[in-house]
């Protein structure tokens, strides 16, 4: 440890680079106040002059993330800035595998958090959509407003053996004709699916259908 990091007084700020970086090594579950202050050289009270407690570090923890996420460039058509801005929230989720566990186990959202939503609510609204579309393209979005996703598409075990495998897969075939139809004809189904591409499709799928209900004057039935 250098002089200059050793003679840093511990603040809020080194606590959360601290607790970011700790996260990024052994996950969220892991990362507690006294493996903290460990990382620091310091007891576990003294990070309660900067945090009250693990909750509040979480928070901190995502707040950190949140107000990296970049701010779309100006003069951008709305569908393309709110595709921006998602697409940043991705990157930075991305390098930090934690932190969808943090923003799933949030209580509260933090002022922070509630701006970066009324970022998006706003590019919405500056492209003229209504109230109601926004409320129900922010529902549609969900988590994939913070760039995750959960996937749930449950496959069945593949048996190592060749044969059994072969006779697993006939049997499967006459059972689930559509499934294996799109497992061996659809390009990549086969392989690891790209999990970039696959949410850019659905992000796409979900503004290209917010701007034609936009464009057609849509409204929710009472």
């Amino acid at each position: 440890m250098s002089s200059a990091v050793s003679r840093r007084p511990l603040d809020r700020e080194r606590v959360l680079d601290a607790a970011v970086a700790l996260a990024d090594e052994v996950g969220l579950d892991a990362t507690s106040m006294r493996r903290v202050a460990e990382a620091l050289g310091v007891t576990a009270m003294a990070l309660y002059k900067h945090v009250a407690n693990r909750e509040e570090l979480v928070d901190g923890m995502l707040d950190r993330l949140v107000a990296s996420i970049d701010v779309p460039a100006d003069g951008l058509p709305w569908q393309e800035a709110l595709r921006a801005r998602i697409r940043s929230a991705r990157a930075v989720m991305g390098e930090h595998r934690w932190a969808q566990a943090a923003i799933e186990s949030r209580a509260a959202a933090s002022p922070t958090v509630l701006a970066y939503m009324d970022s998006l609510m706003a590019i919405m609204f500056d492209g003229g959509l209504s109230a109601d579309l926004v409320h129900h393209a922010m529902h549609a979005l969900s988590t994939r407003m913070w760039g995750i996703t959960r996937d749930v598409l449950p496959t069945p075990t593949v048996p190592a053996d060749p044969v059994v495998r072969a006779q697993a897969m006939a049997e499967f075939a006459v059972a689930y004709p559509a499934i294996a139809r799109m497992a061996m004809t659809a390009p990549h189904a086969g392989a690891a699916c790209d999990e970039d591409a696959e949410f850019t499709f659905a992000l796409d799928l979900m503004i290209d259908g917010f701007a034609r209900r936009h464009e057609a004057g849509w409204a929710s039935v009472s």
